[in-house]
């Protein structure tokens, strides 16, 4: 399964160490961005069950209970099952950390440390690790112990409450934004302190949360909340909108351009509107009348036909696709988003690459999905772990 044809010595993470307490989504998507940066990450997995993802989506799961959702989280990772709450399995998760240079888990804030693992404990055995825990809502606040979830992150951050248009029901995000962008800011934290270790010679805590990233990610909104109790929505913006055509939709965003109102009525056919509505504030103001007459002209041709006619005025425009069309498109392979394998356990499979490319350093399948403590001796006779400290006794 290793791809000889780069040398993985020359990955930019390549010699460092991790532990991986996580699962589901947001920790196991930060740590294999790391490990396809070429880290080592050594995932630790409760024996018998492991990772909650190897069956809780999908009860088709077979030996080793891997299956596509799990399989899309875990490549260039290795299994190894520990029993973190016996003694010898504790003893082995500190031999390891002795070798690491960093731990990242996904619980509720307090439970590392209840299992023995916390940063106090672990930066007495080696005072260079770095321990990267990913929560709900942060690890301190009336809410550090409440259960993290992508939804009630949703749901309590505000990102939940808007929508395009107030006669649509507000309703839940149908993918991880939270958990991925979450995952995504705790790799920036552990690459951040990676760099300061190198500079110090100490490791630190980093954190990150569900919360606090989907309040990150509407700076913009809490800007103009903040100076002018204004809402600011850029789904609702007069001149943006989703329309149905004869056979699909397209989203138009009429926007960054001296004149976008006028423009998309040229590209309708229809009289310009920009001249009884010439400003933001009145086009707002008419925005159920200015939609109304889009939502009627995009009703009488195909998605196709409309594009063209939008792309001819430089509007900014797409066509609303299913994931399996985006999938199929010529662009996404080209961009090296599809990596295909050959599974020892579910045969061809086909999942999701890096969205990050580096030139000097492509993606390297160097371990498949592993399956569930696949490499627990492998790690135990390479970091000289004490048999009787094997996960599964």
């Amino acid at each position: 399964m290793k791809d000889t044809t780069v040398n993985t010595d020359t990955l930019p993470l390549s010699g460092v160490r991790i532990l991986d307490f996580t699962q589901v989504m947001l920790g196991p998507c930060a740590t294999q961005m790391l490990a396809d940066f070429g880290a080592d990450v050594i995932k630790i997995e409760r024996p018998g069950a492991g990772d909650l993802s190897r069956n809780f989506f999908d009860q088709r799961s077979e030996a080793g209970m891997n299956n596509a959702v799990y399989s899309s989280l875990n490549r260039n990772k290795r299994s190894v099952e520990i029993d973190t709450k016996s003694p010898a399995g504790k003893q082995m998760v500190y031999d390891l950390v002795r070798q690491a240079d960093v731990v990242v888990d996904n619980f509720r804030a307090g439970v590392m440390d209840r299992l023995g693992f916390g940063y106090e404990t672990l930066k007495a055995i080696n005072p260079r690790i770095i321990c990267a825990s990913g929560t709900g809502f942060g690890e301190k606040g009336p809410y550090a112990h409440k259960g993290g979830q992508d939804v009630l992150a949703q749901a309590m951050s505000g990102v939940m409450e808007k929508t395009s248009d107030p006669s649509i029901p507000r309703s839940i995000y149908p993918t991880t934004l939270c958990d991925y962008t979450a995952g995504m800011h705790l790799v920036q934290g552990i690459l951040a302190a990676l760099l300061a270790r190198g500079k110090t010679g100490h490791g630190q805590k980093v954190s990150v949360s569900l919360y606090d990233s989907m309040i990150a990610m509407q700076m913009q909104e809490a800007a103009q909340w903040s100076k002018h109790r204004e809402v600011l929505n850029w789904a609702a913006m007069p001149l943006t909108g989703v329309f149905d055509t004869t056979d699909g939709a397209l989203v138009v965003v009429g926007a960054f351009k001296a004149n976008p109102l006028r423009d998309i009525c040229t590209a309708l056919g229809i009289e310009d509107l920009s001249e009884k509505f010439p400003d933001l504030a009145s086009q707002r103001a008419d925005k159920p009348y200015l939609q109304g007459r889009f939502r009627d002209a995009f009703a009488t041709n195909t998605t196709a036909h409309w594009i063209a006619r939008l792309e001819e005025q430089d509007l900014l425009c797409a066509p609303v696709r299913a994931l399996s069309e985006a999938l199929d498109d010529p662009q996404t392979a080209i961009n090296g988003m599809l990596l295909d394998f050959e599974h020892p356990v579910l045969g061809q499979l086909t999942v999701v690459g890096s969205p990050v490319h580096l030139s000097d350093a492509p993606l390297v399948l160097r371990h498949a999905p592993p399956r569930l403590g696949e490499h627990t001796q492998e790690v135990i006779d390479e970091f000289g772990l004490q048999p009787t400290a094997r996960a599964a006794e």
